[in-house]
């Protein structure tokens, strides 16, 4: 099969869908991989390591998106959307949930779209945990940056000093991504309550974090007590596949201090507060009701090294049977890999998807398979 790995588009995307020894792999099952020149740049991958282990390189776009299969990091950004067509294997992040017009393209050019962020083993989203758990980390050194009365924040060291008390941080969502955002937040020294609703879950963070941080059951009742003592927000909440839910209104975000920070991972698929807006690194933060806003939709690719190397590890096994059954045969074969499919054949086949967008849900064709 024909592998495509395009050139990221989005604004500062340096990540690549594949580094080189992903390439190699693939190579050596048989397979031919179409790289576009410059495409791992970015992720300090040369077109000459490419080169090296057998890859194709390709000068423009186009010729990387004309393979059978594409790996990409990103979603396909408007100037990618004439590449879409019926006979393409589309494998990505997509939050189409957060995607309309995108949502429709992939209809209307009935492109086979399958989504990281959907893939699931029982209750775990493989492909969705190390860009989690990368945004976590981030979430909690960007809220300590802008905290500083430099960049507009509150002033306070979240760490605190001697004699003087540490930082707030109140993390909503004790998954993948929350459960970074407070290991790193408590590692800084500050003090970290996490909100969840899982009881399980919670005694999961209280055995794992070894009261670095502590837990409480998430309620509208706990979450205003806490607001007013907060001086970093992260918003870690993900419903699969769907809308993120509106946890925090406007009304909610007045009460939190000037100079507060809100960052919120939760934005790619469409954020979890009503204030909250996309933003990217070249124009990252905006200040709403005196609150101070992160919402960065492609926040790992800051790190895009590390990025690139944890993505590859968790999408190379589903890509190479992707490329080495078809498309087709891996979905029926892998129920992991078939709750990744979010389009085909001009069908919303994933629920959540369909609901966001009030568009009709089609069966998902290999849910019957064997």
């Amino acid at each position: 099969m024909r592998i495509g790995v395009p050139k990221e588009i989005k604004i500062k995307e340096n990540r690549v869908a594949c580094t080189p020894g992903g390439v190699r792999m693939l190579i050596q099952q048989g397979h031919t991989v179409l790289v576009q020149e410059g495409a791992g740049a970015g992720a300090g991958f040369a077109d000459a390591l490419y080169r090296e282990v057998g890859a194709t390189l390709m000068p423009t776009a186009a010729d990387a998106w004309g393979a059978d299969l594409v790996l990409k990091v990103k979603e396909p950004q408007p100037a990618e959307y004439g590449f879409l067509r019926p006979d393409l294997v589309l494998f990505t992040y997509l939050h189409l949930a957060a995607e309309r017009e995108l949502t429709q393209r992939l209809l209307a050019a009935r492109t086979t779209g399958i989504a990281y962020e959907t893939v699931e083993v029982g209750r775990r989203r493989p492909l969705l945990e190390p860009m989690s758990e990368i945004a976590g980390r981030m979430s909690a050194i960007i809220g300590a940056y802008y905290l500083s009365k430099a960049e507009g924040g509150k002033g306070v060291l979240l760490g605190g000093v001697p004699g003087v008390l540490p930082g707030n941080v109140l993390v909503l969502g004790g998954g993948t991504s929350g459960v970074n955002a407070g290991r790193m937040a408590a590692g800084l020294g500050a003090a970290v309550t996490i909100l969840e609703v899982d009881l399980e879950r919670m005694r999961f963070l209280d055995i794992t974090l070894e009261h670095a941080a502590h837990t409480l059951y998430s309620n509208e009742q706990n979450l205003l007590e806490r607001l007013a003592a907060v001086d970093l927000l992260i918003g870690a909440v993900l419903v699969p596949g769907a809308v993120a839910p509106k946890l925090i209104r406007r009304d909610m975000l007045r009460m939190m201090k000037p100079g507060s920070v809100f960052v919120d991972i939760a934005i790619d698929q469409g954020g979890c507060a009503e204030t909250s807006r996309p933003t990217t690194h070249d124009d990252p933060v905006y200040v709403q009701d005196d609150v101070i806003h992160y919402c960065v939709t492609n926040m790992p690719g800051a790190y895009a090294r590390t990025a690139t190397q944890a993505l590859t590890n968790a999408t190379m096994p589903y890509a190479v049977k992707l490329a080495s059954l078809g498309a087709e045969r891996a979905l029926e074969l892998l129920p992991d890999l078939r709750r990744g499919l979010n389009t085909y054949r001009g069908a919303v086949v994933y629920p959540a998807v369909a609901e966001a967008h009030g568009l009709p849900c089609g069966a998902n064709p290999f849910e019957t398979a064997p």
